[in-house]
């Protein structure tokens, strides 16, 4: 039998200040920077609104302007997130009673994955409250690294040793995460206690393309490749 995609939702965090991006940052949010001929936050949208229902933007740094760009393109939700840490909306907003799987991706990563097979994935591992989407350590860029038993995360963390890190994919069960931890301050929060839980996982699904865009040099080679 053909596959029935049973994740809807999307949401892509783009509240950051995107300060190593300056100058260009100065006078438009990192998620507006110019990405052949769109923007990296249209180009995110693009990638997955036609296999999603709903598409869910965080704002923040200029997020009045970044708003009225992504209401352009039929998102479903804008949550101001500013002042906040990247994992708030799990807590402060109506996306808490969501209780249902969704994708969390982050403005500044270019990526083509295999959603369909991602998704098979997290149900095989028994739709836990969260997964993380790994990728290989890449050279000179800095990551997260994840320790795991099997599928389960073990620990998360800059100083830890493994051969994976993060990828800033995930996805997750708002209504679980949110009944099941408390807002401390950070996804890294989040995470430690999902671990206690042993409701922290990651894929066997790595990205076919996975960019990360933190400056105007990995920017500009992005355009040019």
């Amino acid at each position: 039998m053909p596959h029935v995609p049973r994740i809807r939702h999307a949401l892509i965090m783009a509240a950051g200040r995107g300060q190593r991006m300056a100058p260009l940052t100065d006078a438009l949010p990192k998620p507006m920077a110019p990405y052949r001929g769109l923007t990296l936050i249209v180009d995110g949208i693009l990638r997955l609104s036609h296999i999603l229902d709903f598409i869910h933007i965080t704002v923040g740094y200029k997020g009045a302007e970044l708003a009225q760009h992504v209401i352009q393109h039929d998102v479903a939700t804008v949550l101001n997130t500013e002042g906040h840490s990247n994992s708030w909306w799990l807590h402060h907003t109506l996306l808490r009673f969501l209780d249902e799987p969704i994708y969390v991706l982050t403005c500044d990563n270019i990526v083509d994955l295999d959603w369909e097979r991602l998704e098979k994935d997290y149900e095989a591992s028994g739709s836990p409250a969260c997964m993380l989407v790994p990728v290989q350590p890449v050279e000179g860029l800095e990551g997260d690294f994840i320790v795991r038993d099997g599928s389960i995360v073990k620990g998360v963390g800059r100083e830890l040793d493994s051969d994976i890190y993060c990828s800033g994919i995930q996805i997750l069960n708002p209504k679980k995460v949110s009944s099941m931890t408390e807002d401390r301050g950070s996804f890294y929060d989040i995470w430690s206690q999902l671990i206690e839980r042993e409701e922290l996982h990651v894929s066997e699904v790595y990205p076919d393309t996975w960019i990360a865009i933190d400056t105007w040099e990995q920017l500009k080679k992005a355009n040019e490749g």
